[in-house]
C-alpha cells in the first residue's frame, strides 16, 4: 500500500489513527509479467529468508536487512503488535502471528530501518509510502483470510502487506501500476522466500484468468468497487475496500450465492484510485 502526496486518515471511533494507503490504479494488467516464490521454512517469530544469498541490491531489496534480523527487531515487532494493534482492537491470532513474523524493516529502504516498526508511515522508493502497521491488521483481519485461499491485491507498493497475506498462508496475487514498484517488490519478495505473483499493471479488471478469488484487498478509494473486482470474487468471497469520492468509507462486500452483502466499517480518506477508475 502506498500513497502520494499525502496521508489518509481514519476519522471515526477508536480507531482514530493516521494512515497511509496506496494510489493503486485499476486496469487491466499486461500478461506475461509473473514470477512465484516460494516459503522457506521458518520459526514462528522469525522471518522467511531469502532464496537468492548472492543477490545484490540489498538497499532497495532488504535481503541483507533481513538477514540480520536478530532479537531486538523481534521485540520491536512484538511491541508493535500489542501496541499499536492488539490495544486497537484488532484481535485475529494468525494475523497478529503474521504481523510478529514478518521483517517490516526488509521493506523499507535501509536508512529508515530504524523507524521500521513506528506508528507512522515511510517512504519507500518511486516517492511512495509503506502504511503504518494498524492499517494492514485491520484489511487483513477484515479479509478472514484461510490457509490455501486465493488473494487478490490491488496495488503492490513494497510488497509489506503482500509478505503479510503470504504468511497468513494466502496464495498471492498483487497488482502493482508503478513499475519500479512492482519490480523491486517482485524480486523482493523472491528473496525473502514469501510467496506471491506480481504484475506491473493498472489492475481495473483485476486478474481474469487467476479468478475466482476468496479475497480481494483495495488499497486506495474509487467512486464505486468496480463490477469486474466483483464479478471475480468466489461465492463467499470477501471484497475489502475504501469506497467513495468525497466521503469515504471502508467497505466489506461479500459474495453469497443470491448477490452480494456490504458492510461499512469506519469512515477513511483515502488518496483516489487512479487509472481506469477515474475514467468511469
Amino acid at each position: 500500500m502506498r500513497l502520494a502526496n499525502g496521508r489518509a486518515q481514519a476519522v471515526a471511533g477508536p480507531m482514530l489513527a493516521l494512515l497511509s494507503f496506496g494510489v493503486a490504479g485499476l486496469a487491466q494488467p499486461a500478461c506475461g509479467d509473473t514470477q512465484r516464490a516460494r516459503p522457506a521454512s521458518r520459526a514462528p517469530d522469525e522471518p522467511a529468508r531469502g532464496v537468492a544469498p548472492e543477490a545484490k541490491g540489498a538497499d532497495l531489496l532488504g535481503s541483507e536487512l533481513a538477514a540480520v534480523d536478530g532479537p531486538e527487531q523481534r521485540q520491536a515487532r512484538r511491541r508493535m503488535v500489542q501496541l499499536q494493534v492488539q490495544e486497537r482492537g484488532v484481535r485475529d491470532e494468525r494475523v497478529l502471528q503474521a504481523l510478529r513474523s514478518v521483517p517490516r524493516h526488509a521493506f523499507v529502504p535501509r536508512e529508515l530501518a530504524p523507524q521500521a516498526y513506528e506508528d507512522h508511515p515511510l517512504p519507500i522508493e518511486a516517492g511512495q509510502t509503506i502504511s503504518q502497521p494498524y492499517i494492514v491488521a485491520v484489511m487483513s483481519e477484515l479479509a478472514v483470510i484461510a490457509p490455501g485461499e486465493k488473494v487478490l491485491e490491488i496495488g503492490t507498493g513494497s510488497g509489506y502487506q503482500a509478505a503479510v497475506l503470504a504468511a497468513l498462508g494466502a496464495r498471492v496475487y498483487s497488482i502493482e501500476i508503478v513499475e519500479q514498484l512492482a519490480s523491486t517488490a517482485r524480486e523482493r519478495l523472491r528473496r525473502l522466500g514469501y510467496a506471491a505473483e506480481v504484475r506491473h499493471g493498472d489492475g481495473y479488471a483485476g486478474w481474469p484468468e487467476a479468478a475466482p478469488f476468496d479475497a480481494i484487498l483495495v488499497t486506495a478509494a474509487p467512486p464505486e468497487v468496480p463490477a469486474p473486482l466483483r464479478e471475480q470474487l468466489a461465492v463467499g468471497g470477501r471484497l475489502v475496500a475504501p469506497v467513495g469520492s468525497g466521503s469515504q468509507n471502508l467497505l466489506v462486500i461479500t459474495r453469497s450465492a443470491s448477490g452480494y452483502e456490504q458492510r461499512s466499517v469506519l469512515p477513511v480518506r483515502f488518496v483516489p484510485m487512479t487509472g481506469k477508475a477515474q475514467e468511469r
